[in-house]
């Protein structure tokens, strides 16, 4: 008694999350890259629980963009996937029809409220297309390019994205409120958490 199984090891492992950022300036080392830093300075203090990160840069080209998001789910096994860059409307912001393109089931919804918020700080909010799906048991969510406006959209989201990651078959996820973050919400009917804190995904 009191032995850990190796399914339950998995299931007390670290989450993995994946930083995808969509740059041509920063795929080519032009500049560096701010967006993704961003992203993962905002979970370490949002998540509770350890996390491991799966970082890339990518150029703004449609079909690398959905290929980095398939590898980072399918191959990586991350369960949530944020972007950063490349959903405005120039001709070569191609993210959230790359995101589609990888993704079986989409949820309007997270851009829709990211556009409102971000409308009460810049009226050019309006031109974003920013979108979220659903990859297997992963979410994956597309947030601005800009650093300062990161925050700021993952603020209004992140009390959905934990339940939402568990209604696609993946792991069960706390995080921390903080000064302009709710925690995550679930209904009642989600249940108490698993044991050891969190679900191992599927599979």
């Amino acid at each position: 008694m009191g032995e850990t199984t190796e399914h339950e090891q998995a299931a007390v492992g670290p989450v993995r999350i994946g930083i995808l950022t969509v740059s041509d300036r920063a795929a080519a080392g032009v500049y560096a890259d701010r967006g993704g830093p961003a992203i993962r300075a905002y979970l370490d203090e949002a998540i509770d629980g350890p996390w491991e990160p799966r970082a890339c840069v990518v150029p703004d080209e449609r079909a690398g963009i959905a290929a980095a998001i398939v590898s980072l789910v399918d191959e990586s096994g991350c369960c949530l996937v944020l972007t950063t860059g490349g959903t405005g409307p120039a001709p070569r912001d191609v993210t959230p029809e790359a995101t589609a393109d990888a993704c079986r089931t989409m949820l309007p919804g997270f851009g829709e409220t990211m556009r409102a918020v971000s409308l009460q700080v810049v009226p050019t909010a309006i031109l974003s297309r920013q979108t979220a799906g659903i990859r297997g048991t992963a979410l994956v969510v597309n947030l601005p390019g800009q650093p300062g406006a990161i925050a700021d959209c993952l603020d209004a989201v992140l009390p959905a994205i934990p339940y939402g990651i568990e209604l696609a078959g993946g792991p069960w996820i706390a995080t921390r409120p903080g000064p302009a973050r709710a925690a995550a919400f679930r209904p009642r009917s989600a249940g108490d958490p698993p044991p050891h804190g969190r679900r191992a995904a599927d599979g």
